[in-house]
């Protein structure tokens, strides 16, 4: 990058840039992901990269390397008709018992019925944090894009970049957060006819099958991780210090902007049909991160 260019934008955006280009990842599936299981469930057309459900079995990838800190997006295209039973499901997850893990999981519908979106937080193994909410679109007719951004501050999660979901970090209020565990990116389409549409009540009909959910443009743009190395010194890492200035933890990232708090209101006021703060019935006591998360 040129003297002037820096002289225009300004030396913070050109560190930003740099810190950027050097830990962004390609987005070849095959240099980022591989098959988890059923490869023969895969189809590739060019860029496209189609799964297939069917009554033998679904199918899922995984990425290559672990991720600590940063933001992974796809762009997908949701099943087709009636999806009634399927869920495709875009979540990133360490590993072990307890394990942290951030989910999208899109819920099949009987044709005509909106498409729903439920997200999950679990932390060091404990999950039970769902929301649901219908997506203000029809997402089985163009791609859309799905994302996850994760620092040390906030877990967001956005379609086509509106925030749906965020996961604040209230550590100093004794609410564990999600920091020390490296995890994959991984993707799945399988059958859940037993929760997924209308808890249950409504079962796949295998006469619709192959379901198909079809992916591209695949990206992550986050700090890898060494396996062999511990969660600590990977967190150290991957976290800014004087000598590195990573991205993901410029201040103004460590919160909403004014804009998208405003959009994650009209989500939740328009669209959420579900909030596991609200459910009296699960939690007669109110989960702790409830009493005090501005936004969910």
């Amino acid at each position: 990058m040129s003297s002037k260019m820096c002289g225009f934008y300004g030396l913070f955006v050109c560190l930003m840039l740099v810190f950027c280009v050097s830990m962004s990842t390609s987005s070849k599936f095959d240099e980022l992901f591989q098959p988890s299981w059923a490869f023969d469930h895969f189809v590739h057309e060019g860029d496209l990269l189609k799964l297939k459900l069917d009554n033998s079995s679904g199918a899922g990838f995984g990425s290559k390397n672990k991720y600590m800190f940063g933001k992974v997006s796809i762009q997908l295209k949701l099943v087709e008709g009636d999806s009634a039973g399927t869920v495709t499901a875009f979540y990133m997850s360490s590993e072990g018992t307890k394990h942290n893990e951030f989910d999208f999981e899109f819920l099949g519908n009987s044709t005509g019925e909106p498409y729903s979106v439920q997200t999950n937080v679990y932390v060091n193994g404990v999950g039970n944090r769902e929301q649901r909410l219908n997506l203000w679109f029809d997402p089985t007719k163009d791609f859309h894009s799905y994302s996850i951004f994760w620092n040390q501050r906030q877990v967001v999660f956005l379609v086509d970049e509106t925030p749906i979901r965020v996961h604040t970090n209230m550590e100093h209020r004794g609410i564990p957060y999600p920091k020390d565990q490296a995890m994959g990116v991984y993707s799945s389409i399988w059958n859940a006819d037993d929760w997924a549409t209308e808890g249950g009540r409504v079962k796949t009909d295998w006469s619709h099958a192959p379901f198909i959910a079809t992916y591209k443009a695949f990206e992550i743009n986050a700090c890898e991780c060494q396996v062999s190395v511990g969660g600590m010194e990977n967190r150290k890492r991957c976290s800014s210090s004087e000598d590195n200035k990573y991205w993901w933890d410029e201040p103004n990232l460590s919160v909403l902007t004014l804009h998208q708090t405003h959009q994650l209101k009209w989500v939740r006021a328009k669209h959420m049909v579900y909030d596991y703060c609200n459910d009296v019935s699960r939690f007669p006591v109110s989960p702790l991160e409830c009493l005090h998360h501005r936004h969910n």
